[in-house]
């Protein structure tokens, strides 16, 4: 499977075309023109003066590993560990850290990851303008050297833009999530469950669904100015190739505002269902399917007739957050 690469995409074509085909895309050189892309090609050195020159000295999370992990931040000898250590430290120090390990055959893994610009580097913000957002939606900024981000998937859509360095992505679609064998949800690597399958180099012995799961992966390789659309739900693993490497992110969530979290629900359902004979788990199977992921479900009755099933006005989100109240006790 290939990857859709697109250019000189409008904000038109990106909301109207690319993000309801619900698949990965390629914007290449859409930050091209960014003048922290311009730093970058001119040198590593020249870039981390124009990001240091605009830190306003926040500190932000840090990870930090031995050179022997090669990048690749995961869990230590069993998911009550990691091979890494993480903690806060001014985003400049960071960069002097990088330009030094440049020089070292086997570098300490170094990794800014997801510091909000409006909060660390405003002016950075402000000079490196996306057009295809709404100004509502908030950039982040990763920066590091040779680093892994284990496959993992976001509740948002998600566009990459990268500002230097190479970066390969490995993609796969959100229904491989039983091939992928998550980890745990309670204590994961950098707060989103991750893949304890590695796309990259898959132990099919210990993890043979996976092999399901490759059919389906795409791979692609981004290069300064390019963006990446990753849709919301889809896996993605993504290995800088530099020795220092800058991106910066857009999350974003198109649904409308709920009254409760999806993942509320999913814990409510392994208290009332998991554990249910089998029979009647295929029954509540059904019913699920029928009344939460069938939008014509209720077609045959008049509004008045839907209850508790029915629109979610305020009042019924009021009565049935009671009965979840009184229910869970």
């Amino acid at each position: 499977m290939s990857v859709s690469v697109y250019r000189d995409v409008s904000r038109a074509q990106f909301s109207g075309e690319i993000c309801p085909a619900n698949r990965p895309a390629v914007l290449k050189g859409m930050a091209g023109d960014w003048p922290a892309v311009a730093a970058g090609r001119a040198s590593d050195e020249a870039l981390v003066a124009y990001l240091k020159a605009r830190d306003n000295g926040q500190v932000a999370g840090v990870y930090v590993g031995a050179p022997d992990i090669n990048g690749h931040f995961f869990y230590g000898a069993d998911t009550k560990s990691e091979n890494f250590r993480y903690g806060p430290a001014p985003i400049p120090q960071a960069l002097d850290r990088l330009i030094t390990e440049k020089a070292n055959a086997r570098p300490t893994s170094v990794y800014v990851q997801s510091a909000e610009l409006f909060r660390h580097m405003p002016q950075v913000r402000a000079e490196n303008h996306l057009d295809l957002l709404p100004d509502t939606v908030e950039p982040r900024i990763w920066i590091g050297n040779r680093t892994v981000t284990r496959a993992h998937y976001d509740l948002n859509h998600n566009l990459a833009c990268v500002v230097t360095g190479r970066r390969k992505f490995l993609l796969l679609p959100p229904d491989q999530l039983p091939n992928m064998y998550p980890g745990p949800f309670d204590r994961t690597i950098g707060g989103v469950p991750v893949a304890m399958v590695d796309p990259e180099a898959p132990d099919l012995d210990r993890y043979p669904r996976f092999a399901f799961a490759q059919a389906s992966m795409m791979e692609v390789e981004l290069e300064p100015g390019d963006g990446l659309y990753i849709p919301y739900g889809w896996w993605h693993q993504v290995r800088s190739l530099s020795a220092f490497n800058v991106l910066v992110n857009y999350w974003w969530d198109d649904a409308p505002a709920m009254a409760a979290q999806p993942y509320d629900a999913l814990f409510h359902s392994l208290l009332a269902l998991r554990d249910m004979p089998e029979g009647h788990k295929a029954l509540w199977k059904s019913v699920f399917n029928y009344y939460v992921f069938n939008d014509e479900a209720l077609s045959h009755l008049p509004p008045g007739d839907r209850g508790s099933l029915g629109d979610l006005t305020p009042e019924l989100v009021a009565r049935i957050k009671a009965n979840l109240k009184k229910g869970l006790g």
